[in-house]
């Protein structure tokens, strides 16, 4: 299974490149699905009204679902507030109902991971392409089950929980059930889901796919989100630049605009020369219905964009891609933080983290006991350390070829003696 993530800087056009690229999928025969949180947008570019119970169908092969984030919401609360009725009589809580729920901010973020989680398990797509929030977001969002679930292990860390045998006895005697046995049973249907979420964000078919404008700031703006992906581990499979003026027109103002877009697109591809930049034209509307976002995929850019090498057309729906190309087999994909043994020559081990886009002024290296922060920019993310590296001290680090390298020396009072 295909999933693609795109996003890109609000007002770049990504809702309509989602939609096109999960039509390109279905054209070329594939089961394809498109998922958006957005309410308005995806329904005028499709031209048809989507339901948040189930997929709509739009074109032969493809379908479409608005997330309900409200609804979710709603359902999640009710369940967890049912489970907790015991706990709540004792502290003389009142239930609330469902019509006076409202949704709390976040609760987007859940719903459309828990809506990918679902979809991904029922195996009835071949693709599916989410109209992701805007590339910050986008990069907080994937984050979110990993941070969620070392929050969880830091406050009910497993190994302190009461003996399971003893839980029921102490139930019985306290006459309720007992509160610390619902945390944990609760922690334990986090720790599942987000689980199941992460797999589908690290499973080799899942990449992010970034949307622009040919703009001056758009390599810079790209750069800095390229590296907060690849902090995360996410993988960018391809750079859509879109709303693309004709070149040669006699008008001079057009000329100016379609120059300035040219030089923006050198520089874009001069930023990323390792991923695919696709070209979108501008048809000078916005597309509204399939017809018109066929005029994307089939467009005078020379047709179909070429899955995954391609660097003219429109719309690359990413089958057969680098994950394939890479020798990748289904599930999880190789962990891009690796450990380079110097030992030998240097007596140093190093931890290399793929940073692509990071620049030195936005880096920050702390060791907290046996993790690392590593910041980039606006980024930040937390490791534990492998086992081999957490009987070591940090002894340095750099920043090479868009890939940062901490260089760690053995701790002679931890690291094992040789007879």
């Amino acid at each position: 299974m295909r999933t693609v993530l795109v996003t890109g800087p609000g007002g770049a056009g990504r809702t309509t490149l989602a939609a096109a690229t999960a039509l390109a999928a279905a054209r070329k025969g594939a089961r394809a699905l498109l998922l958006t949180t957005e309410s308005s947008a995806p329904e005028t570019v499709l031209g048809t009204p989507l339901g948040a119970e189930a997929p709509t169908p739009i074109a032969p092969g493809l379908h479409a679902r608005r997330i309900d984030p409200g609804d979710r919401f709603r359902q999640e609360f009710l369940a967890f507030q049912e489970r907790a009725g015991a706990a709540l009589d004792l502290l003389g809580a009142a239930p609330l109902d469902e019509d006076e729920l409202t949704e709390l901010p976040g609760s987007e973020d859940f719903a459309l991971l828990q809506a990918l989680r679902a979809e991904h398990a029922s195996d009835a797509w071949d693709t599916v392409v989410v109209d992701m929030p805007s590339a910050a977001e986008t990069i907080r969002l994937l984050a979110l089950p990993n941070q969620v679930r070392r929050y969880l292990r830091r406050l009910l860390p497993p190994e302190r929980q009461a003996a399971r045998a003893l839980r029921p006895v102490l139930a019985q005697l306290a006459g309720v059930p007992m509160p610390a046995q619902k945390l944990y049973e609760a922690a334990q249907r986090w720790e599942t889901e987000l689980s199941a979420v992460q797999r589908v964000i690290d499973d080799p078919g899942t990449s992010v796919r970034l949307v622009t404008e040919a703009g001056p700031v758009a390599a810079a703006n790209l750069r800095a989100i390229r590296a907060g992906l690849a902090l995360h581990g996410r993988r960018t499979d391809g750079v859509v630049v879109n709303r693309l003026l004709p070149t040669g027109s006699a008008d001079p103002f057009l000329a100016a605009l379609s120059g300035s877009q040219q030089t923006a697109l050198k520089a874009l591809r001069e930023e990323f020369p390792d991923v695919p930049v696709h070209e979108v034209p501008h048809l000078g509307r916005d597309p509204q219905g399939v017809d018109e976002l066929d005029a994307l995929i089939d467009g005078p850019a020379g047709g179909t964009a070429d899955t995954g090498t391609g660097d003219t057309g429109t719309v690359d729906t990413g089958e057969g891609g680098d994950h394939e190309r890479n020798g990748e087999t289904a599930g999880r994909r190789p962990d891009p933080w690796t450990v380079e043994d110097r030992l030998a020559t240097d007596g140093l081990l190093v931890w290399r983290v793929p940073l692509p886009g990071a620049e030195r002024r936005g880096l920050g290296l702390v060791r907290r006991g046996d993790e690392i922060v590593v910041t980039v920019g606006r980024f930040r993310r937390i490791r534990t350390l492998p086992s081999v590296l957490r009987r070591c001290t940090v002894s340095g680090a750099g920043l090479r070829d868009g890939v940062l390298e901490i260089r760690f020396s053995p701790d002679p009072d931890l690291w094992p003696k040789s007879d």
